[in-house]
């Protein structure tokens, strides 16, 4: 009789704890979710996060807000997040700069990309694109290295700043095209772009997702892409590659992460949700007229591309001599 009783104590007890642990999920969201997209408006990051962000608010009815939080390469919104209440109401937009590059860029970087944050799933990648002013009489890959042959230090190209996704793109080209452009670093991708249409700078190498709007338009002139093939969105658009770079390759990712002690199936919730919306027709169209790809993959495979990114871009960043602006 004491062992039923006991059982059924026990028992009891595992259905209490049981419903604790479930509970979080199954009450989540019940207020709204703050997104932080740690760069200015205008870039690849700020696009994606208003997009996953739209479609995580039309399922569960609660405000999922974007909070732009630039600064310092990234840094200072993902560093905010990572001290953010591990409940899931605080997620950020995380990139190959910023957990990519930023390990290796920063001496003393105020957060840990591993230890600090949880992933959700990388949602997506972003092929970078090589543009230049329509002003310059360039119209192909082989015409801007021979201008910055001629005039070594003449061609002027933006970044979102030192150590950057698009300054190290750049980087990565100068090695491999043997030619030297003068780097102009700005806080954020959006401000570069507006002042190469303004004519401030020449060219610039960076996410498709932000520059595709001023493609179409014919602001900017498209002249290579990073990637190892041409585009389907734009397949008259060489691969830098194939246009005078042999071996050149160099793409943007970003994907979501929760700081590190967020419970397990908030992050599935989180996760489920936003692979669901990556597999919307609408979704699928929106990111496709961009250049953009779609991914949207578990949180562990997430966690390892993290930790190999790492790895991948830590010579290249060496190389660069770049130190934070």
């Amino acid at each position: 009789m004491k062992r039923s009783t006991a059982a059924a104590g026990l028992a009891t007890v595992a259905v209490v704890a049981f419903t604790i642990t479930a509970a979080p999920a199954q009450n989540f969201p019940s207020k709204p979710i703050k997104l932080i997209a740690p760069f200015p408006p205008g870039g690849s990051t700020d696009l994606l996060a208003r997009v996953i962000g739209q479609k995580l608010t039309e399922a569960w009815g609660q405000q999922v807000v974007v909070e732009n939080r630039g600064g310092a390469g990234g840094t200072i919104g993902v560093e905010v997040a990572a001290h953010a209440p591990p409940d899931g109401y605080t997620i950020v937009m995380g990139h190959i700069g910023t957990f990519g590059a930023n390990p290796t860029l920063y001496p003393k970087l105020p957060y840990d990309p591993i230890k600090d944050f949880a992933p959700i799933t990388l949602l997506a990648m972003v092929p970078n694109g090589l543009v230049v002013h329509p002003a310059m009489p360039v119209r192909t890959v082989k015409d801007l290295i021979a201008i910055a042959r001629a005039k070594p230090g003449s061609v002027l190209y933006g970044s979102g700043g030192g150590g950057s996704a698009a300054h190290l793109a750049m980087v990565y080209f100068e090695l491999l095209a043997k030619v030297n452009f003068t780097h102009i670093p700005y806080k954020g991708t959006g401000p570069a772009i507006y002042d190469l249409i303004a004519g401030q700078t020449s060219t610039m190498f960076t996410g498709m997702a932000a520059l595709m709007p001023h493609v179409k338009s014919q602001k900017l002139r498209i002249i290579g892409v990073g990637t190892a093939k041409r585009l389907a969105v734009m397949p008259d658009v060489p691969t830098v590659a194939e246009a005078g770079v042999p071996g050149y390759e160099a793409t943007q990712w970003y994907g979501i992460l929760a700081p590190a002690a967020t419970p397990r199936d908030i992050v599935m919730k989180l996760n489920a949700e936003m692979v669901r919306a990556l597999r919307m027709q609408d979704v699928k169209e929106r990111l496709a007229g961009d250049g953009v790809i779609p991914v949207g993959n578990t949180p562990e495979e997430f966690g390892a591309h993290i930790k190999s990114e790492i790895t991948r871009w830590a010579p290249v960043v060496k190389a660069s001599g770049a130190r934070p602006e």
